[in-house]
């Protein structure tokens, strides 16, 4: 994996088109862990890149979540973050900018952000594309370049 995708490269991933195959459901990883639900999803794109969605979800709060979609570069174990839509949680500060709000978010990876030896994804915007998890897995599907199965009715995921 290079040290640091620029932001091309990284906008070039997000909207690498990434069939979902029509047994997707049946892929999907539930794991319980201590205090949160999870599930994973992995998903070859027609780059022959290696992508993964990720859930989490606090038993405890239910704005309290993550739906993120990640990049395995090859010949790698290791994740890169390109989205993360988050619930409204938590406060967040952008620590380039500056500038603090507490609200759904979604973090997008930056080059700048990795040049300043943050995470890739620590920058963040506040949305209002979605206020629960599995209208943020809808909306992380309509603009990651996800293709659902032409016979798909329902969201990706049933209930979360």
């Amino acid at each position: 994996m290079p040290d640091i995708l620029s932001d091309i490269e990284i906008m070039q991933l997000i909207k690498e088109t990434k069939p979902l195959t029509e047994d997707y459901r049946t892929k999907i990883q539930v794991r319980p862990k201590t205090g949160h639900k999870e599930r994973e999803l992995n998903i070859k794109g027609d780059n022959g890149n290696d992508f993964r969605i990720i859930l989490r979800q606090s038993v405890y709060n239910p704005l309290d979540f993550s739906v993120i979609l990640a990049y395995r570069p090859l010949n790698s174990n290791q994740l890169f973050r390109l989205w993360r839509c988050n619930g409204k949680s938590h406060e967040h500060t952008n620590t380039i900018e500056l500038d603090k709000f507490y609200d759904f978010h979604i973090h997008k990876a930056t080059e700048r952000y990795q040049l300043i030896g943050a995470r890739e994804d620590a920058y963040a915007e506040p949305t209002d594309k979605y206020s629960d998890i599995n209208e943020a897995v809808s909306f992380i599907i309509k603009e990651c370049g996800f293709v659902p199965p032409n016979n798909a009715q329902q969201t990706l995921f049933d209930r979360v």
